[in-house]
């Protein structure tokens, strides 16, 4: 099997531009993200926390400029040159003056990116919910022998309590609530929601007799606090915690970032202070996955709408992971997208997101009894185990963890068949997953769209096919994969096909080969959908509108999701719906 010829670059990558909000009108003129645009129209003098970016080696000037005019410096962040910093309300134009600053962010406020409301006040059929046993069985997983063993996963969320299911496996505890520094204390966890996804990643099932077993049991944590017992917390903790992730991969053996949180998109992502921590993971070989966002529909009438992702979600390298309601069925003909499930494009750079879509619909995990979502919601607590808490939630972060352990599973198989061989990149990773997917159709027939799907339903069955074929040791530009296998996956005793594509940008990669050969694409420094060298492209023909992600205008130009503070970080109350925004024609 060889490349076709290419006769266009990803270069020509197509970018919608939204024209419904100011914040679609065209190129960002200004330092300040949104938030902070706001509060200057508005005249606040209050102080700010935000995270202010500098040009290469403009930091210890602007903080001792910033010391000398009475502001706090809380904490610096080198590895992407910027600082969080309490200022006062009348200096932010200041800031966005000064030559010395890139861009100045809000230090936004994070939250988990779990739905309560969907299960909470509500019954549940838990002998439906049963199913959930079978995780693995239903991601299409056999077997005993995949277990994600040797893998580390970095779970940057509220804390990871050491439940049974996880005891023994927290190799190392960071709290980056209590103090501006990284303080490492013994594992614990008083909201819930960090043990509850460390369950769903690699949960062994021991204390449920294996009912409720995580996708990867063998995996290895390493836990980072940035979420309070409320389940918030500041875009600067968990930009730390990243940071921190990055520095101690080696010795900690993080191969994997779980990111189940996010806040509203305010700056373009080269703005973004996340987005850039997450890029740097991804560029350091650490696969980044994070939750797409609940905000996929209107809280009054219940409507589907687009461009809902939050941030880190919207970070081009990482693997970004929408909700898939499975019917608490094997087989995946039923599956559907729920609306809350937030769809694409990403605000600002309209990136084509998610990536995938995973399991998220009242998935059952760990929890204790004392933690907040078990006191607060005792809806939410699985019955008849008062000795053992587990709670069953909904959401975009629940899809995420899913993913999570996935990826875990598809490194250890990609480790075991290169014994001797590089690891396996994120970029490539991402691909394996997209490549693998099943795509998702409507009770009608009809797909799903590219922004509301990706390119489908997470398959680790095809996932790990692929995995124990490919050979990390190949040069570049040749087949690395031992046999090209049969792009079919069985599940519930029904056949389907993968997707057999991935999105590159804007564009969907139809080619054959692209999965099949060893190309720059997949090399750690290259950012997801960004331009390559022409010499070293592998795929077909882009950029004719038949491999375009956005379909026409009525597909979802009726139906953005936007407003004075974009999205609420609370629960989708203050969403406000644009009529009539169209996408500008390619040119």
């Amino acid at each position: 099997m060889t490349p076709r010829s290419c006769v266009s670059t990803l270069a020509a990558v197509a970018m919608v531009t939204l024209m419904a909000s100011p914040a679609f009108a065209g190129p960002r003129k200004d330092k300040l993200d949104l938030a902070l645009r706001q509060a200057v129209k508005q005249g606040a003098t209050d102080n700010q926390r935000v995270i202010i970016s500098v040009n290469p080696g403009m930091r210890p000037l602007l903080r001792a400029a910033l010391k000398k005019h009475g502001d706090t410096v809380v904490v610096e962040h080198p590895s992407i040159e910027a600082l969080t910093a309490d200022v006062h309300g009348q200096d932010i134009l200041a800031l966005e003056k000064d030559p010395a600053v890139k861009a100045v962010s809000i230090d936004a406020t994070v939250v988990a990116s779990g739905r309560k409301k969907v299960t909470a006040g509500r019954a549940i059929n838990y002998r439906a919910l049963k199913y959930y046993s079978g995780l693995r069985a239903q991601l299409g997983l056999t077997g005993n022998t995949l277990i994600g063993s040797g893998v580390g996963v970095a779970v940057i969320d509220s804390g990871i309590a050491p439940v049974q299911d996880l005891q023994g496996r927290i190799r190392h505890f960071v709290d980056f609530t209590r103090t501006n520094t990284p303080l490492p204390v013994e594992p614990y966890d008083d909201y819930g929601h960090g043990t509850f996804v460390a369950g769903l990643i690699g949960g062994t099932g021991v204390q449920s007799r294996y009912q409720y077993m995580g996708v990867a049991p063998l995996v290895h944590f390493v836990g980072l606090k940035v979420l309070d017992h409320h389940g918030q917390g500041r875009a600067s903790n968990v930009l730390a915690a990243i940071d921190y992730a990055v520095a101690n991969a080696d010795l900690f053996g993080i191969d994997v970032i779980n990111l189940s949180l996010g806040h509203p998109i305010y700056a373009p992502a080269e703005d973004d202070p996340l987005v850039q921590a997450v890029e740097r993971a991804v560029r350091h070989g650490i696969v980044v996955v994070t939750s797409a966002g609940n905000f996929g529909e209107n809280p009054q009438n219940h409507q589907a709408g687009y461009a809902g992702i939050t941030s880190p979600g919207n970070a081009p390298s990482a693997i970004t992971v929408g909700a898939v309601r499975t019917m608490s069925t094997l087989p995946r003909s039923d599956d559907r997208i729920p609306d809350w499930s937030s769809r694409g494009p990403s605000w600002y750079d309209a990136y084509a997101k998610p990536d995938i879509v995973a399991p998220g619909d009242r998935l059952i995990s760990d929890c204790l009894a004392g933690q907040t979502i078990a006191t607060s919601f005792p809806s939410l607590r699985v019955p008849g185990r008062n000795d053992r808490c587990y709670i069953a939630l909904s959401g975009t972060s629940v899809s995420a963890a899913v993913a999570s352990g996935a990826v875990a599973i598809v490194i250890d198989q990609v480790r075991q068949a290169n014994a001797h061989g590089p690891e396996i990149t994120p970029n490539a990773v991402k691909a394996i997953l997209q490549y693998t997917a099943i795509p998702v159709s409507r009770a009608n027939g009809r797909l799903y769209d590219g922004l509301t799907q990706g390119t489908g339903g997470l398959n680790l069955d095809g996932a790990v096919t692929v995995a124990q074929l490919i050979d990390t040791s190949m040069p570049l530009n040749s087949t690395w994969v031992a046999a090209v296998p049969e792009p079919v996956s069985e599940l519930g005793g029904e056949q389907y096909a993968w997707a057999q594509n991935i999105v590159w940008g804007g564009n969907r990669v139809t080619d054959d080969n692209v999965l099949y050969v060893n190309t720059l694409a997949w090399a750690a420094n290259i950012v997801w959908g960004g331009a390559l060298d022409g010499d070293n492209i592998v795929w077909g023909t882009l950029g004719d509108g038949d491999n375009i992600v956005w379909g026409t205008a009525g597909d979802w130009g009726d139906n953005i999701v936007w407003g004075t503070g974009l999205l609420t970080t609370a629960d989708g109350d203050n969403i406000v719906w644009g009529t009539g925004a169209t996408p500008r024609k390619r040119k």
